[in-house]
Parts: C-alpha cells; structure tokens; sequence
C-alpha cells in the first residue's frame, strides 16, 4: 500500500529548518502537501525503503555542554541527538572536575548568537543558573524546561534559541524527551513575535547604558 504523505507531515520536516524531505519512492503527495513543498522551496529526496519521511536533521546544527554535574546526562544527550540525525558539537567540560557554568554556558550562547550553530543545549543541576548566564547575551532567549509542555511552549511562543535542563532535578528520559519536543517544536511567530520584538526593544535599550 502506497504511503500518502500530508501538509502535516511536510510541516514536520519544516519546523526542523530542513530544507528536504526523504520520502518513499511510490509515496502519494496531497495537494496540500505539494503546495507546502512548493512555497517552502523543499528539496524532495526519494528513498527505497526506509520510513516513509523524515527531516534532514543533520542540516542542524546544535552546540552541547555542560558544567560537572550534567556530564553524563551530556553524554547521553549527545548520543541520542546523533542517533536522531543531528549535527552535535560538544563544547565540554568532559570531565566531572569542577567548573564554572558560566563558561561553559556563554561558549554555547555565544555560538548560536554569532549563527555558528542553530540551538544550544545546556545542562548544570537545575538548568537556571546555565539559562540566567546565557540570557545576557543579546539574541539569547534561553529557557530552563522541566517537561515536555514546558519545552513546546518555549519554542511556539518565545522561539527559545537554548534549551537548558537540569540533571539533579530531571531523569534520563525526562530530558531526552524534553530535547526532543524542544528541537521538533517550530515558533508560532504572530502576536508571539510582537512580544519577542519587545524583549528585544527591552534589551537594546539596556545594551546601550552599558
């Protein structure tokens, strides 16, 4: 049975920034999934086999660190993001030695502020101090999650560039799952944007005092 590929579908691989979709070779398009095609200018890529569709997620680029309590939960983080397809940087630190979030949180920030990377992932023992460093960066909207609703919510409504977890208040899976919804979650833009437009009037007024 031939496989019909939906706008919903195509708006899958669109909130991921890909610019192509994998689609089954003798898959079905709706109109409505052409037209989405079309206007987005996707790039269509038929395969043998395999799942039907899915986004080139390796077209994001994502940098990952974290200080000494989210080491492991770091790893682990990295791995399941790679699985999934994602072009993964890990900034450190690599060890459990003690260091100073602050560092490792500005390396991530200032990569997704200067467009080196699409998203940063931060992880510390709550996740707040990671996010109140990145957050002084201009361009920065950085959001401490804690479950998945959370973490849609700050990517529809705030479009959130960094992801912060906690990896002494959060389990494993919590915080798998929490990236995950995070990264396949797309900005709502409308009145959303008016209100982002203010946080950034907010923040440029300050920079200036400086």
């Amino acid at each position: 049975m031939k496989k019909l590929i939906t706008e919903d579908d195509v708006k899958k691989v669109l909130s991921n920034g890909s610019k192509e979709i994998v689609i089954e070779k003798g898959s079905v398009l709706t109109p409505l999934a052409k037209d989405r095609i079309l206007h987005f200018g996707l790039r269509i890529v038929e395969s043998e086999s395999g799942s039907s569709l899915s986004c080139s997620n390796s077209q994001v680029k994502i940098a990952v660190g974290s200080d000494h309590t989210g080491v492991k939960i770091k790893k682990i983080v990295f791995e399941f993001l790679k699985q999934k397809g994602y072009d993964i940087i890990d900034v450190g630190t690599f060890t459990e030695d003690s260091v100073d979030y602050p560092d490792v949180a500005l390396n991530v920030a200032n990569r997704v502020a200067i467009g080196e990377v699409k998203y940063g992932i931060l992880i510390d023992a709550t996740g707040i101090p990671s996010a109140i460093t990145a957050n002084k960066i201009p361009g920065i909207r950085a959001a401490t999650c804690y479950n998945e609703f959370s973490a849609k919510s700050s990517r529809e409504h705030n479009d959130a560039n960094v992801l912060a977890v906690g990896a002494r208040s959060l389990g494993e899976e919590t915080i798998k799952s929490i990236a995950e919804v995070w990264l396949s979650t797309k900005f709502l833009g409308d009145r959303h944007q008016k209100r982002l437009d203010k946080i950034k009037a907010i923040e440029e007024k300050y920079s200036k005092r400086s």
